[in-house]
């Protein structure tokens, strides 16, 4: 039997993850911002930069599932400092290229990079974590992310002006600085995976079918919910900077305001444990995405800068809850064997979102107004809210502990002579042939028990 991999008080691992999690996803958040305003430089108008966004993830949609099969039979660290080279490499040679195509490829290469950090990170939390440890570790995870979206967005709006002829040299220079904050990230990335975790998805020929992990209860409803809260989260980084300029709101408060969301986001993982607690995951999913459905609409509104602060904030806090707990719902609903490949296509609907969503929203800004996106994410966190309000799989329908099934026949006659508590009435069946005595000790013999594989307390 393999050895459980070690958790509790042996968690530096989780902590070097956070580490590096949180300078490769400050190095994104930083980068997102930066893209929207040096496309808005080059000439592009809304309808571009939601392309562009979405670009980011088009790549990822299609790499998602192998990287998960490749990790479910094998190492997971290994992803970890090719997903740093990829965000590093997109993120500088987005700065350097100058023209719109140029930067959509360059940002698909930085998604690329972040998908591979992520599937590979988010397998080993998973494949390391006892599993009533999942919610905490999962939480403490997320927390990098958290991190790095708190300051990305501030060093973003402090390079970049807000002068409009200095606009295009200093998102460059913003995205060629996120280019070595990712670079930093492999600092941190050492003793991290534990061999003995290595490969304990099951034989490399044997494969789950996709349709299979899908039909799992709980997985599709893990997979939505956690595209829905990514959404938010991406359509905020990405359009909450042309909101400003419409609204005349300078970069630097749009990267105060974002990194206001995060930090909100981080305090409720903070607290994730006691939430759980006082209300249950049921209840928690529910009430967190529909108020962050309503919350999103909400950013529509022609509001003054304190007031759209708070909302961003509690907004932040209520998106805090959505990401590591759908992580959870789908490792626990998922088949053991294939549990990266269910949280890749967990990536793989975040992916879709990210690729939908922004060109979505681009689409329906160019037409209606900039603000109009924002609705269309309080739509999908309210049927996110449905989806939390039914449950989950195998974590909410498993069956309750109850008294222990009855030894069977092989079992009870390998018991050592002492252990029955009680005499039952013999065996008086014709020709069953003689029947093994128990003895109690100073007691003498005892009538034969039956053993034919009914219920025995012994």
């Amino acid at each position: 039997m393999t050895p459980e991999p070690r958790t509790g008080p042996g968690r530096g691992w989780l902590l070097r993850l956070v580490i590096a999690f949180a300078f490769a996803q400050g190095a994104v958040s930083m980068a997102r911002p930066a893209v929207s305003y040096r496309a808005l430089a080059l000439g592009a108008d809304e309808a571009a930069v939601g392309v562009i966004a979405g670009v980011y993830a088009l790549l990822p949609l299609f790499a998602a599932v192998p990287l998960g099969r490749r990790t479910d039979h094998g190492r997971c660290a290994p992803l970890l400092p090719l997903g740093v080279l990829l965000i590093s490499g997109g993120c500088a040679l987005s700065g350097i290229v100058s023209t719109l195509p140029a930067m959509a490829a360059w940002s698909g290469v930085m998604g690329l990079g972040h998908l591979c950090f992520v599937i590979g990170a988010q397998s080993i939390v998973a494949r390391q974590s006892a599993p009533d440890e999942q919610d905490r570790n999962f939480g403490h995870f997320t927390i990098g992310a958290s991190l790095g979206q708190l300051i990305g967005p501030i060093a973003a709006g402090a390079l970049i002006s807000a002068d409009s002829g200095a606009l295009g040299r200093t998102s460059a220079l913003a995205l060629l600085v996120s280019a070595g904050v990712c670079a930093v990230a492999l600092t941190s990335l050492w003793r991290i995976e534990h061999r003995r975790a290595t490969g304990s998805g099951g034989k490399p020929g044997h494969k789950v079918p996709v349709r299979a992990i899908l039909g799992a209860r709980g997985v599709p409803a893990g997979i939505f919910i956690s595209m829905a809260v990514l959404s938010a989260t991406d359509i905020l980084t990405a359009y909450l900077p042309v909101v400003g300029e419409h609204r005349s709101i300078a970069p630097a408060t749009v990267g105060l305001l974002l990194s206001l969301r995060a930090a909100a986001t981080i305090a409720c993982r903070l607290v994730m444990t006691p939430l759980l607690r006082l209300l249950g995951r049921r209840a928690l999913l529910t009430t967190s995405c529909l108020l962050a459905g309503l919350l999103c609409a909400g950013v529509a509104l022609p509001v003054s800068v304190p007031v759209l602060a708070v909302m961003l904030a509690v907004l932040g806090f209520c998106l805090g809850v959505g990401q590591p707990l759908s992580m959870t719902t789908v490792v626990r609903a998922a088949p053991a064997r294939a549990r990266s490949t269910a949280l890749a296509l967990r990536l793989t609907g975040n992916r879709l979102g990210q690729v939908a969503a922004p060109a979505a929203a681009g689409l329906i800004a160019g037409a209606v107004g900039v603000a109009a996106p924002f609705a269309l994410l309080g739509v999908l966190l309210v049927g996110a809210a449905g989806l939390g309000l039914r449950g989950e799989g195998r974590t909410e329908s498993a069956p309750a502990p109850g008294p222990a099934p009855a030894p069977l026949d092989t079992e009870s006659a390998l018991a050592p002579p002492g252990t029955v508590p009680a005499p039952v009435p013999q065996d008086t069946r014709p020709g069953s042939g003689p029947v093994p005595q128990d003895t109690w000790p100073g007691s003498g013999p005892v009538p034969p028990i039956v053993r034919n594989g009914a219920e025995n307390p012994g």
